[in-house]
């Protein structure tokens, strides 16, 4: 008998035993495993419609990744479980170890006492991709003790993680990750691991190769809990923290780990750290630290991660010389160093090279546009904007990569660009063009073969003459799917572009454009942002502008529009910012305007509306900016009934109307963010974070700052400002203006304001120009004025002030034209001095007032007064004036006039 006969004598048994088991299409579940499946399936709903259109808008990329089904229809009563869709069995025992309910369109609540936690033989466990509505992860986590692989990851699970979750010592991959694109979504189910919980798990689950917490609230684990991950030194290979809230110094061990190959930590702004300079874990394929506080150079030593395929460091502090091993590394598919502060020029890409996404911009790199670029043939994006690139290029060569999707030369004014080729242009995959301030002079033929564009930024340049016809069609017939336009400043004529139906962003402002507004406009409901500001544009404006659901910013300004504005704005619009100033706009404001809930900045401007005050606009509590500046507005600004009007106003412009009555006291004292100063408010209003490439709208406004017109580019929430000039207001100055502490403009001027100032103005520390001029005003100027140490326009002219100017501060640096028309005003910096006695005004009230001087002291004063005045009289006339009573009588009034100056800066 030979080896091989023998061989199978000795298997014959075995062979036996496996052909007398159930075949794994026969196998029968464990009766206990299959009971507790049915019931787990029971206390959970199928979401089949909302649920994958819910994953996909906050997910786009799923589609590539989950194909959604609901699984657990297949499970029936009196079936075998383990012919049950995303269940795996034990080919012996029957036991349930395998459950895989990934993309499962289940939806409700996973109870601590839910029974798939009873599954005690369960190796893996897949739940990602569903909805737990908020669920905590309970501490019955810790009975599957004999689980391997743990996914929960994007199923909406949030709290605390469980420190029972340390007894799963056999785990080889744990993922609990959940990243959102839609920053501040209140929809964010965020987990939570501590110091204790992180601590334990690592030291126990010792055989950890791959670790994913994305999203998760780490803020607690510190710089020494961190480092633990160096004891699974030699089973990790796969680590990702991203947004995770790490703070503090990482070391940078963790990048010399001997088997890691995925690192990715970013979206920790505070996590700080520096590359290695040797010692690199050689085996790494992908390292992300995008959005963190890492700084310093980026090593040459980099060159050695001959497997790198993925290297992502945008938007961190990283500087130096972009180190010319970088372009060593042929596998790189991914390189994004975009937004730090690197320097140097751009280095020899080989054809070989396999970069398909190469991301440079924003540093501030020199030399000429690469051309060996142009040998990259997979390349899909590439982004070289704000790179100081300098030199010639011809952008046929585009033409070469055939694969081009995503191209972004924009802000290299060094980079001159020629578009004249009479080649044809090819580039059929190119669907996102971004070409703002690269010099262009004319409109760009090679984008008319274009045939999937979606965004096209041709934004600051000097393009010239009409929108050739072809764009006009191209808008109408071709791109059907384009959702951003950008033509902005340029010097475009003729009639305005009509957007295609589906467009989201159309930006035209800063252009020579005339015509109408066409209806045709109204098929473009999709539209987020409509910016045709600063044309000359006429006619009205379509009535369908204030039905578009989604319209959050419409900027129609500086035009030449006439009629009345839109008469609809339907309930429920997503409108925060209106701006149709400067155009000829009449009659009365639409009272629907007040269904603009979440309106933030109207700007109506400098046209002709006439109305009353728009008290119902009360109820719109986002609104900051307020300006119905010249126009005919008329009648008493009065609060009628809301209970916090106009709660969040920074800035209200009513100047240059015919209101009267008095001073909108009502109103004022309830500006509550008038009167909250915080310093580190920075953000600004109106820039709505959108989901594109570009930031394609900065809101702006005109106030009149310091005397002159001006256009605040960025709305600042630091701004606040009140404009009540050239109207006809009368009675006297509020007291409650003197708590706007945050306020930096006050103009009041051109009015018939009567009173004093009130002394509690000179709580306005923050307060840069102040104009109260062609009023009523009288009395002394408060000298708690000088404690105003920012203010620097200052205008009380024609009024009916009196007495002494305060002197310090500010005071010192103001002009006559300060207070010019004020004839019982002295002191600097008039010419009238305070120190002669024929230079006071007759009945002045600063010496009834300060001098102590009344009726009484007077008449008892007057008799002996008579007598001396008679025989100095007489001495005078017989021997002239007395040197030495001159003197004394002159310098008894110096005195007393210092000592009343002394007295008016003590108060």
């Amino acid at each position: 008998m030979n080896i091989n006969n023998s061989l199978c004598w000795l298997l014959l048994p075995y062979f036996l035993f496996l052909l007398s088991l159930p075949s794994s299409s026969s196998s029968f579940c464990n009766h206990h495993d299959s009971s507790v499946l049915l019931l787990f399936k029971n206390s959970l709903a199928l979401n089949t419609s909302h649920h994958y259109y819910w994953f996909v808008d906050h997910y786009p990329w799923l589609h590539d990744y989950c194909s959604f089904s609901s699984k657990t229809e297949s499970w029936k009563n009196g079936t075998d479980c383990c012919e049950w869709d995303g269940v795996t069995c034990d080919i012996i025992s029957g036991h349930v170890i395998g459950l895989d309910l990934s993309c499962s369109n289940l939806q409700g609540q996973l109870h601590p006492n839910s029974t798939i936690f009873s599954l005690r033989h369960l190796q893996q466990l897949d739940l990602s991709y569903n909805d737990f509505s908020g669920s905590s992860l309970y501490s019955t986590i810790g009975d599957l003790v004999n689980l391997m692989h743990l996914n929960l990851s994007y199923s909406q699970i949030s709290g605390d993680i469980p420190s029972t979750i340390s007894y799963l010592s056999k785990l080889l991959s744990l993922d609990l990750g959940c990243l959102y694109l839609t920053i501040g979504d209140p929809n964010y189910a965020r987990m939570r691991v501590d110091r204790y919980t992180w601590k334990k798990l690592i030291q126990n689950a010792t055989n950890l190769r791959e670790l994913y917490l994305d999203g998760a609230d780490m803020s607690s684990i510190r710089e020494s809990s961190l480092s633990l991950l160096t004891n699974l030194s030699s089973s990790l290979i796969s680590l990702t923290l991203r947004d995770t809230k790490l703070q503090g110094n990482l070391s940078g061990d963790i990048l010399c780990l001997p088997n890691l190959q995925i690192l990715s930590l970013s979206g920790n702004e505070d996590l700080r750290g520096e590359l290695p300079k040797s010692n690199w874990s050689t085996p790494l394929r992908h390292l992300g630290l995008a959005y963190t506080a890492f700084s310093g150079n980026i090593p040459d030593s980099i060159g050695h991660l001959k497997s790198l395929n993925i290297l992502v460091l945008k938007n961190c502090n990283f500087d130096g010389l972009v180190p010319s091993s970088l372009f060593n590394l042929t596998q790189l598919s991914t390189l994004d160093l975009g937004n730090n502060h690197l320097t140097g020029s751009i280095g020899e890409f080989s054809s070989s090279y396999s970069l398909e996404y190469l991301i440079l911009s924003n540093n501030k790199l020199r030399g000429n546009f690469p051309n060996s670029i142009f040998e990259l043939q997979n390349l899909i994006t590439l982004s070289l904007s704000s790179t100081d690139l300098s030199g010639h290029l011809d952008f046929h060569q585009f033409t070469k990569l055939k694969n081009l999707y995503y191209l972004d030369l924009s802000y290299n004014s060094l980079l001159s660009i020629n578009f004249d080729s009479t080649a044809d242009y090819i580039l059929p995959n190119l669907q996102f063009l971004y070409l703002s301030s690269c010099n262009i002079n004319s409109f760009p033929k090679f984008l008319a073969p274009l045939q999937n564009l979606l965004q096209l930024d041709l934004s600051h340049n000097n393009i010239r003459g009409s929108i050739p016809h072809w764009f006009h069609e191209k808008l109408l017939h071709s791109w059907k799917n384009i959702d951003f336009i950008d033509l902005s400043f340029n010097k475009l004529q003729g009639d305005l572009p009509i957007p295609p139906n589906g467009i989201e962003y159309f930006l035209v402002s800063n252009n020579e454009l005339t015509g109408n507004i066409p209806s045709a406009m109204c098929n473009a409901s999709s539209l987020k942002i409509l910016n045709l500001a600063h044309n000359n544009l006429t006619g009205p404006i379509p009535q369908c502008l204030g039905t578009f659901p989604s319209l959050w910013a419409l900027d129609l300004q500086n035009n030449n529009l006439y009629g009345s504005i839109p008469g609809i704005f339907s309930k429920g619009n997503a409108l925060e910012t209106i701006k149709l100033n400067e155009n000829q706009l009449d009659g009365p404001l639409p009272r629907s305007l007040a269904h603009c809930t979440n309106l933030e900045v109207l700007d109506l401007a400098d046209n002709n509306i006439e109305d009353t005050f728009p008290h119902w606009l009360e109820s719109l509590q986002e609104l900051q900016v307020l300006s119905l500046r010249s126009n005919k507005f008329h009648g008493v600004i009065t609060c009628y009934g809301a209970k916090h009007p106009f709660l969040r106003l920074r800035i209200f412009d009513v100047s240059n109307n015919n209101f009267s009555g008095p001073l909108p006291t009502s109103y004022i004292k309830n500006f509550q963010k008038m009167m909250n100063v915080n310093a580190n408010q920075t953000c600004s209003i109106g820039l709505k974070n959108v989901v594109t490439t570009r930031s394609p709208y900065n809101d702006s406004v005109v106030v009149v700052m310091k005397g002159r017109y001006m256009e605040l580019v960025r709305i600042f929430f630091a701004f606040t400002t009140i404009d009540l000039s050239n109207n006809m207001f009368e009675g006297e100055l509020p007291k409650v203006i003197g708590e706007l502490y945050s306020l930096i403009g006050l103009n009041l001027s051109h009015n018939a304001i009567t009173g004093t100032i009130p002394k509690s103005l000179g709580y306005l520390r923050n307060l840069e120009w102040l104009d109260l001029s062609c009023n009523q005003l009288t009395g002394a100027i408060p000298v708690a004025l000088i404690n105003l140490s920012f203010l620097a326009v200052f205008n009380l002219s024609q009024n009916r002030f009196e007495g002494i100017i305060p002197i310090g501060g500010q005071f010192n640096t103001f002009g006559n034209d300060s207070y010019a028309g004020n004839p019982m005003l002295c002191g600097f910096p008039l010419s009238k001095s305070c120190n002669k006695d024929e230079d006071w005004p007759p009945h002045s009230t600063f010496q009834h007032e300060e001098s102590g001087f009344g009726w009484k002291s007077v008449a008892v004063g007057f008799a002996c007064g008579l007598v001396f005045g008679m025989l100095l009289g007489y001495n005078v006339f017989m021997t002239g004036k007395p040197p030495l009573l001159a003197r004394l009588v002159e310098g008894v009034h110096i005195s007393g006039v210092k000592r009343t100056n002394n007295r008016i800066h003590a108060n």
